[in-house]
């Protein structure tokens, strides 16, 4: 028994000793080996510079500071010397020489955080330092071999606040964003919102890098290789900025969301109202100015024309006409009649129309033109809210449009089934009726509502694009046709066409002069429940956030539908005397600019002359770029 367990032994401490052998000399050989190349070889990347971002006449509207950063050689020592300094605070020293303003604690608070043994990069301690005052400390900082001086770019938004929502910013990357993409590890900087996020992976370029050959000491003697980053990557967008300019400043103290598109999706212009300078976020906000946004009552960090959801109100009739038409063929024919009120069954509760003395007999031209509630509270009943909803979606509504900007919101679409799953309630046929004229749960987004006008204008689906070209390479347009019964199509255009044209139409006061035929509709968008009993309070008489949204949105020529305009003012009161104002100075601008005129070109194929006007536009705009890249020490070239 003895010599067994004697046995046993000693072929227990062999298989050990013969497995612990095997470890070492076979299975750890790639990993010593790698070890050993990564002491003679040095990869060393090359970062890539961001793309430009341009409008559509060739204004930059984010683009590349030139300037530097400084790093501190590893493995210094962090002793004190006998009655001096420790060569770590030497170093340190010599950046505060030539750069007083720098903070001592943060760059030995980084380096001493970064640093290790197995650390043989240089460890940066100043992010970015201006091309300018680089360029005079140079010489004699360049002569210490502790310091290392890399060239950086730094984001830069000439338009600020002005193209916020659309362009969103860049700034540091956190570990989660660094995992996920190596260009972002290594320059440290992503896209945090709008075309910067959405684009971010072709706006970085690829990296470069270099493999140096190098001693013990880590000192490079030789270069065994060197790929150039891909960079430069730009971006070209549909907007003018001038466009977006006229309409910033439009609002002053309203707040709220103006769009203009083409038909076929090109967004033209996009603002919501107000915004913020994207450039606090390039190099870090500061708590003083984060705690601001935050706390800013009207949200100016909310890019409303995505994520902003509103009741759609009115506007939503013309879709809801079309939704009726589809569940029930024939339902259109039929006229009903408003007495200014409504109720269902036995129940006394009035549904009103906005109307308080009604509208008499109304049929569906009309019924777009004054916007009589009575007529869609009624064929509502006649259709039930599954089949509303189910249309509605697919003209559009409640759904995202699939435009090239992050995180976009659905809204929300109700019909039976979504209130059981939120609420765990049944559906009440009250519910249906106030849904019929975009209230209740309705809830979209502007830009929603300027793609389904653009389908009520054309019959096509289109989605949404801000960009034009990426990197010279022009982007795909898509649409979906929709079959509509072509008498009631034509008649709701009809309608739309009397809102903004005939005496009794809802926004006819402040858009019937206009140079081009305009066709449109009007929405006023409650926000607070109405009482039964008392007189209805005006607009003017509720309080600030009781007033209901003001919305209005438009196609033309009417005739020939080439543009888009969706406005909402939020807590404007009626969309006719509010929102109409704004439209109807976006479509004088775009007549005086040539936008019809050009359009009527490229329709039909027929080349624009550079006239002497476009010509001089160019040139100024080619001198503005200029001079904005000399400030910035280079703009968007190579660094390397």
């Amino acid at each position: 028994m003895r010599y067994k367990i004697t046995l046993l032994l000693f072929v227990l401490v062999w298989a050990g000793m013969i497995i612990r052998l095997y470890h070492v000399s076979v299975k750890s050989n790639f990993y010593y080996e790698g070890l050993a190349k990564a002491n003679v070889e040095r990869k060393e990347y090359i970062k890539p510079v961001r793309g430009e971002i341009t409008d559509v006449n060739g204004n930059l509207l984010a683009m590349n500071q030139i300037g530097f950063s400084l790093s501190i050689k590893p493995h210094l020592s962090t002793k004190h010397k006998e009655g001096g300094k420790s060569q770590l605070d030497e170093a340190v020293d010599v950046i505060l020489e030539t750069f007083p303003d720098l903070n001592r604690t943060t760059m030995l608070k980084v380096y001493k955080k970064k640093s290790s043994p197995y650390n043989h990069k240089y460890i940066k301690v100043v992010d970015f330092i201006q091309y300018a005052a680089m360029m005079s400390a140079y010489p004699a900082l360049s002569i210490h071999d502790e310091i290392k001086i890399e060239a950086e770019t730094k984001r830069y938004y000439p338009y600020g606040r002005y193209c916020a929502h659309l362009i969103g910013y860049t700034g540091r990357s956190n570990t989660k964003e660094n995992e996920a993409d190596e260009v972002v590890d290594v320059v440290g900087k992503v896209g945090k919102s709008g075309l910067e996020k959405y684009y971010n992976t072709f706006l970085e370029g690829e990296l470069g890098y270099q493999i140096n050959k190098v001693t013990a000491r880590n000192k490079t003697v030789d270069i065994l290789k060197k790929m150039f980053p891909k960079d430069n990557r730009n971006l070209e967008l549909n907007i003018d900025v001038d466009l977006q300019k006229m309409i910033y400043e439009h609002f002053k103290n309203q707040e709220g969301v103006a769009i203009v598109m083409r038909t076929n999706g090109e967004i033209l212009a996009a603002v919501s109202y107000p915004a913020y300078d994207p450039n606090l976020f390039v190099g870090g906000i500061s708590v003083k100015d984060w705690k601001a946004l935050q706390e800013n009552l009207k949200h100016p960090f909310t890019n409303k024309i995505t994520h902003g959801t509103y009741p759609p109100g009115s506007s939503i009739k013309m879709g809801m006409a079309l939704a009726f038409d589809k569940a029930k063929p024939g339902i259109l024919e039929k006229t009903e009649y408003c007495k200014g009120y409504m109720t269902i069954g036995n129940s006394k509760h009035r549904f009103r129309c906005w109307k308080h003395s009604g509208h008499g007999k109304v049929w569906l031209r009309k019924a777009i033109m004054q916007s009589c509630d009575v007529y869609f509270y009624k064929k509502s009943l006649q259709v039930g809210i599954d089949a509303m909803a189910k249309n509605l979606r697919s003209f559009g509504l409640g759904v995202k449009t699939g435009v090239d900007l992050p995180r976009e919101y659905n809204g929300v679409i109700p019909d039976k089934a979504w209130k059981m799953k939120r609420f765990k309630q049944p559906w009440f046929l009250g519910e249906t009726v106030i849904a019929a004229i975009g209230q209740g749960y309705d809830l979209v987004t502007p830009l929603q509502v300027a793609r389904y006008t653009a389908l009520m204008a054309t019959g096509n689906l289109v989605t949404p694009r801000v960009a034009k070209r990426i990197n010279g390479v022009d982007v795909n347009m898509t649409a979906v046709p929709i079959a509509f019964n072509p008498t009631s199509i034509s008649e709701i255009r009809k309608g739309m066409y009397d809102v903004c044209n005939t005496p009794h139409g809802t926004a006819y006061r402040l858009m019937h002069d206009l140079p081009i035929k305009v066709a449109g509709k009007t929405g006023t968008s409650q926000v607070a429940s109405i009482p039964q009993a008392g007189r209805r309070l005006k607009e003017s008489e509720l309080a600030y956030f009781h007033r209901s949204h003001a919305w209005i949105t438009t196609y033309a020529p009417y005739n020939d539908p080439q543009f888009v305009v969706t406005v909402l003012i939020e807590h404007g009161g009626h969309g006719g005397s509010t929102s109409a104002p704004l439209a109807g100075d976006i479509y004088r601008w775009l007549y005086k600019n040539g936008y019809f005129k050009n359009t009527q070109q490229k329709e039909t194929h027929v080349e624009e002359t550079e006239t002497p006007e476009l010509k001089q536009k160019k040139e100024k705009i080619k001198k503005r770029n200029e001079d904005l890249r000399k400030k910035s020490g280079g703009g968007g070239l190579s660094l390397f």
